[in-house]
């Protein structure tokens, strides 16, 4: 591949972070008054996600920096109807290698993974043998995703089953019809319950912000699932029709904040459906800094949930090597 000069400044970056141990969040109880109490200025809100795009550009090696960092936080996703073991096993060899070793050594990178690879329960064992031998953990989706309507008993025993086969991490979704109906207690209760099946994985709460009514849903949503011992709170199954926005992540970010300001202990955030542009990560990158601060840019308290993200960013870091833009068939996940 033909480079261009390197830059003069070089990228400071490396998926090699140095290891935090990070207590995992308990939970705590039920604090309905601090839920109730929740407020959402929407059009505050709305005019404060307009102005990031335009105020954080970010250009040149410290784009690629970006970037880089982005990759490493990438839940690397499949979840179509038509999945088989082969598409999974490409999509475990673009996790462990999601940009070309030539572009990494331009960079003085090595060793860079996504964060995760993503799948339903079916595709964990294939899954598991594709990324045999690195660090890169399975997650699977449960609990009757995407709608989460199916009996409430088959929802626990779908986390149980993906925890015995292998899963490090569930993406659980929540009952939506208990925020929309004003009960926090038994979406707390649901929430615990599922804490409890995942043992030792992690869980990630996905909130279906599209489909919760109002941002104020949101925030308490938000809130009610940290309290009931969620790692991650997710956005999006990404099978919605309004998936992740800069409203909803500038709102659960900031109930993020509240959390561990009045717990001390750190969850996660996870943006999910319709990230498909590199731009858009540097975005939501952005962020995650300006509201929460350098340590949530590590994959442990950050992942996008995305498909084809990889691909625009592979395609942007080879322009930055070589000057040029490559075809994006050239950058297939699967």
């Amino acid at each position: 591949m033909q480079t261009k000069n390197k830059p003069k400044t070089a990228v400071n970056t490396t998926h090699q972070l140095p290891q935090v141990t990070e207590p995992r969040n308990p939970g705590c109880a039920l604090d309905m008054d601090w839920v109730l109490g929740v407020r959402a200025n929407t059009s505050a809100i709305e005019r404060r996600a307009a102005t990031l795009p335009a105020r954080r550009s970010v250009k040149k090696s410290h784009q690629a920096a970006w970037l880089l960092r982005a990759v490493s936080c990438i839940d690397l996703t499949t979840l179509s109807g038509d999945d088989t073991e082969r598409r999974v096993e490409r999509l475990c060899a673009k996790a462990r290698q999601p940009v070309a070793a030539d572009v990494l050594e331009h960079f003085g990178m090595r060793g860079l993974t996504t964060g995760a690879v993503c799948v339903y329960h079916e595709m964990i064992p294939a899954a598991l043998r594709a990324l045999e031998g690195t660090k890169i953990p399975v997650a699977a989706v449960s609990t009757g995703f995407p709608a989460g309507l199916s009996p409430f008993h088959l929802r626990i025993a779908e986390i149980e089953e993906s925890v015995k086969t292998g899963a490090k991490e569930i993406d659980i979704v929540i009952s939506r019809r208990h925020v929309l109906s004003g009960h926090w207690q038994t979406l707390y209760d649901e929430m615990r319950a599922f804490r409890a099946a995942c043992g030792d994985a992690h869980v990630k709460a996905i909130l279906a912000t599209g489909e919760l009514g109002s941002l104020r849903n949101v925030a308490r949503a938000s809130l009610v699932c940290m309290m009931a011992g969620a790692d991650f709170i997710k956005t999006s199954t990404g099978k919605e029709s309004v998936n992740a926005t800069l409203p909803v992540t500038l709102v659960m970010l900031r109930a993020i904040r509240d959390y561990h300001s009045e717990t001390g202990y750190r969850v996660g955030y996870k943006p999910a459906g319709g990230i498909s542009k590199a731009k858009d990560a540097i975005t939501y990158l952005a962020m995650m800094k300006e509201e929460l601060g350098d340590r949530w840019l590590r994959p442990d308290l950050f992942r996008f949930g995305a498909s084809s993200l990889l691909n625009d960013i592979e395609r942007q870091l080879e322009h930055h090597v070589t000057g040029h833009y490559s075809a994006g068939y050239r950058h297939a996940s699967s």
